[in-house]
C-alpha cells in the first residue's frame, strides 16, 4: 500500500496568494458589474442574467426574472439586459429607456470602480505610520539634484509640465524622464519658482536607465482630513499614472511586453504577497494591487473604444445631441468589430503573460 505524504501547510502557504489575488479581481469585477446591475434596477430595465466570470456556468440560481451565475474563469462578467444588444418589443427594454439612464447605467460599472479605489486608498493610509506629501524633508548622501537648486521645503507643483497630485505622482513622472533634464516647478516661500534641467542619479535595470529620486518626503501622521484629502488625490495620481502609461504604450514608448492582463496581475499579486513579511503588511500590500488595479480598470473602461463602456457611452452622447439614435445595426457592428479586436488583444496579452511565467 502507497500512502502520498502530503504538506499541506506547505501546499496552503504557496496556494493561499493565489486565491487571494483570484478573490480581488472577483471583487474588481463584481463591483464593476454590480455598478451596472444596481442602476438597471433602479430604472427598471429587465436583466436577464448577472454573471461573475466566463465560460462555462458553474453555479446558477434563477431568482425572480433574473440567472445569477458564477462561471469557470475570473477574468470578467458580465450583465444582459433585455434589449441591450439586440431589438425589443419588452417595455422594460434597455433600448426603450431614456438616454439620460442608459448613460448612468453604463457608466456606473466604471464609476463604481473609481470610487472602491478612493475608498481602499483610503485604507491604506489610515493603516500607515505616515500619509505622503509633496515637500521634501531632506535629501540622501551624495545627491545631484540638491546641487540643481532643489530645497528642503520645496512643494513640488510640476514635473516636466505635468502637474503632481500627490507624493505617487513625484516617482512615476520622474521614471518617464528620457534624459535626465528635467524641469521641476516648485512652491517655495508661497511663490512657485521654475528649476530647469534638475539632474538626478541614475541606474540600470533590465538594460534601461532611470531616474533614481535621491529626496525623502515629508510625512504626516494620518488624520480625518489629511487620509479623506490625500484618497482622493493619490487616486488622482493613478489616474495620471494609467492615462500617462496609455499614451507611453501607443507613442511606442514602451512596448507590448510590458503590458500584464488578468493573468499577468494575479501572478503579481500572488508573488508579491508571498514575500516573507507580515500578515497585515501582506494584506496591506495586497489592497495597495486593488487600489491601482480596480481605478486602472474604470479609466480603461471609460475610453471611448467600441465594446467597452466607454464606447457605448460615445453612442448614447452622440444620440443625446442628435436627439435620435444611430441605428442599432450600425453600432452592433462597431462593438462587434470592436469585441474581436479586443479578445485579439487579451488572447495575445494572455499568451505573453503565461510567457512570462516560465
Amino acid at each position: 500500500m502507497f500512502f502520498i505524504n502530503l504538506d499541506i501547510g506547505a501546499i496552503w502557504t504557496n496556494v493561499w496568494p493565489y486565491l487571494l489575488a483570484i478573490f480581488l479581481f472577483g471583487v474588481i469585477i463584481g463591483i464593476h458589474e454590480f455598478g451596472h446591475f444596481f442602476f438597471a434596477k433602479l430604472f427598471k430595465v429587465k436583466v436577464n442574467e448577472f454573471a461573475l466570470g466566463m465560460g462555462p456556468k458553474i453555479i446558477k440560481k434563477q431568482i425572480g426574472e433574473t440567472l445569477y451565475s458564477l462561471r469557470l474563469f475570473p477574468i470578467g462578467g458580465f450583465v444582459s439586459m433585455e434589449g441591450e444588444d439586440e431589438e425589443s418589443d419588452n417595455e422594460r427594454a434597455f433600448g426603450k429607456k431614456p438616454a439620460w439612464q442608459r448613460f448612468i447605467i453604463i457608466a456606473a460599472g466604471a464609476v463604481l470602480n473609481l470610487v472602491l479605489g478612493v475608498v481602499v486608498v483610503g485604507i491604506c493610509l489610515s493603516c500607515n505610520d505616515l500619509v505622503g506629501t509633496k515637500t521634501i524633508d531632506s535629501f540622501m548622501s551624495g545627491s545631484i539634484s540638491q546641487n540643481s537648486g532643489l530645497q528642503a521645503g520645496d512643494e513640488i507643483v510640476k514635473i516636466n509640465n505635468t502637474y503632481v497630485y500627490s507624493y505617487k505622482g513625484i516617482a512615476f513622472n520622474l521614471v518617464r524622464d528620457t534624459d535626465n533634464k528635467i524641469d521641476i516647478t516648485v512652491k517655495r516661500g508661497g511663490e512657485k519658482v521654475e528649476l530647469k534641467d534638475v539632474e538626478f542619479k541614475q541606474f540600470e535595470y533590465d538594460g534601461k536607465k532611470y531616474i533614481q529620486q535621491d529626496f525623502y518626503i515629508v510625512g504626516e501622521h494620518p488624520t480625518i482630513k489629511n487620509v479623506i484629502v490625500n484618497s482622493v488625490l493619490d487616486s488622482a495620481s493613478i489616474v495620471q499614472m494609467v492615462r500617462l502609461s496609455l499614451v507611453d504604450l501607443v507613442t511606442g514608448k514602451y512596448g507590448m511586453q510590458e503590458v500584464s492582463g488578468p493573468i499577468g496581475t494575479i501572478s503579481a499579486i500572488a508573488e508579491t504577497t508571498a514575500e516573507p513579511a507580515a500578515f497585515s503588511d501582506k494584506i496591506l500590500t495586497a489592497l495597495t494591487f486593488l487600489s491601482m488595479i480596480t481605478i486602472n480598470v474604470g479609466v480603461f473602461n471609460l475610453l471611448p473604444i467600441p465594446a467597452l463602456d466607454g464606447g457605448r457611452l460615445f453612442f448614447i452622447f452622440i444620440e443625446m445631441i442628435r436627439r435620435k439614435p444611430i441605428p442599432a445595426k450600425r453600432e452592433g457592428i462597431v462593438h462587434t468589430v470592436g469585441l474581436v479586436l479586443l479578445l485579439l488583444f487579451m488572447a495575445v496579452i494572455s499568451v505573453s503573460d503565461v510567457i512570462k511565467l516560465f
